[in-house]
């Protein structure tokens, strides 16, 4: 859902919150099932622990796979494009139409996925875990995140002129 830019937009959005709080009910919305998602220990297989890495994953972009998606440094767009997105392995995958926003900065990250595509998406993460997980057709589909990837980006980051190292784009 998007919330809109405008005042009305805004407090329409705060009051749906503030209802679902108060009464305990959320409005109708038409599920396929309801799949439990959860996290194990399996789920943290194969990973240096303790860690505090970004939760840094490759996405299919049409026909293209893009790697080093994640989060973070105040830019302003130049305009968007939006492209198809598939996450998961077949069956267990998603392919969405998102909208990027085309934006000129040092980064050590190819793409950004933003809360509202993650929401749209249903998805669960789990940063300690270092991955995604997501409702499909065919049971819970699931994206890993790559640490050696999120070291190698936080490196990069580091050495970067700019030193930057959050980016939140402005709409």
């Amino acid at each position: 859902m998007t919330t809109g830019s405008s005042k009305k937009a805004r407090k329409t959005y705060l009051r749906m919150v503030q209802n679902i709080q108060l009464t305990g009910s959320m409005p109708k919305i038409a599920w396929k099932e309801c799949l439990i998602i959860g996290f194990s220990k399996e789920d943290a297989r194969r990973l240096h622990h303790p860690h505090n890495d970004a939760l840094v994953i490759s996405i299919r972009v049409g026909d293209y796979n893009v790697h080093h998606v994640f989060g973070g440094t105040r830019v302003f767009p130049l305009g968007a494009v939006t492209l198809s997105v598939t996450v998961g392995d077949y069956p267990q995958q998603i392919t969405k139409d998102v909208t990027f926003l085309v934006v000129v900065c040092s980064s050590a990250y190819n793409a950004i996925l933003r809360r509202p595509t993650l929401n749209s998406w249903k998805v669960a993460t789990s940063t300690y875990h270092l991955i995604i997980k997501f409702p499909t057709n065919y049971g819970v589909g699931e994206l890993r995140g790559d640490q050696m990837a999120a070291r190698k980006c936080y490196i990069a980051i580091l050495e970067m002129e700019d030193h930057q190292q959050t980016m939140c784009i402005e709409e």
